[in-house]
């Protein structure tokens, strides 16, 4: 497992989950599931956007400015409000127009409904921007270590997902006319598969 996707199960792990499972209205067992397909593409995906430099630059400004990694301290808080993180603001930032072919293929394969993914991704997203500035303070990155970084991140999770690296490509190439849910849909089926 990534080591954001790591800091996130483990942080949310002391009661976090079973607070998200009441928000979206699904049982523990598949908020968890749900989390652990989503919060790996989350990174990936923002590995993409930082593989660029101005994406790099984008991405390390939004973490001085706005996501020092103290959402992780004060989950409690957080999670009793989470719209107030503007988690579906980081959304169109971090998968842009595809951001409803993703919360389809997740819901498609999770067992949730397309909105209850949707709500799933808004809470996801703010808190692994979390760990990402977490990271950030304690690592001190440069916005090349910051690319870098995730980029480490992007491959670990390749390597336990071998189709999501060009299963996002087709996803995030927002230049070509065509629905990239068939492929949304085999990769969370191959991510899921040995947990269902």
């Amino acid at each position: 497992m990534d080591a954001l996707t790591n800091l996130l199960m483990q942080t949310l792990s002391g009661g976090g989950l079973s607070q998200i499972s009441q928000q979206i209205g699904a049982d523990e067992s598949t908020t968890g599931s749900a989390l652990g397909a989503a919060v790996p593409l989350l990174v990936s995906a923002l590995a993409n956007n930082a593989s660029n430099p101005q994406g790099a630059q984008s991405l390390q400004q939004a973490l001085v400015e706005d996501h020092d990694g103290s959402i992780l301290s004060n989950l409690g808080g957080f999670l009793a409000n989470p719209q107030a993180a503007n988690g579906q603001g980081i959304l169109g930032h971090v998968l842009g127009g595809q951001q409803q072919a993703v919360t389809q293929g997740l819901a498609q394969n999770t067992g949730l409904q397309p909105n209850q993914m949707g709500q799933l991704l808004q809470i996801a997203a703010p808190l692994l921007m979390g760990a990402l500035g977490q990271q950030q303070q304690q690592q001190g990155f440069s916005t090349g270590g910051l690319a870098s970084f995730l980029g480490q991140q992007q491959q670990v999770v390749a390597q336990e997902n071998p189709n999501l690296l060009s299963m996002l490509n087709v996803m995030l190439d927002t230049n070509k006319s065509g629905s990239a849910l068939d492929e949304i849909f085999g990769f969370v089926k191959k991510l899921l598969g040995g947990r269902r």
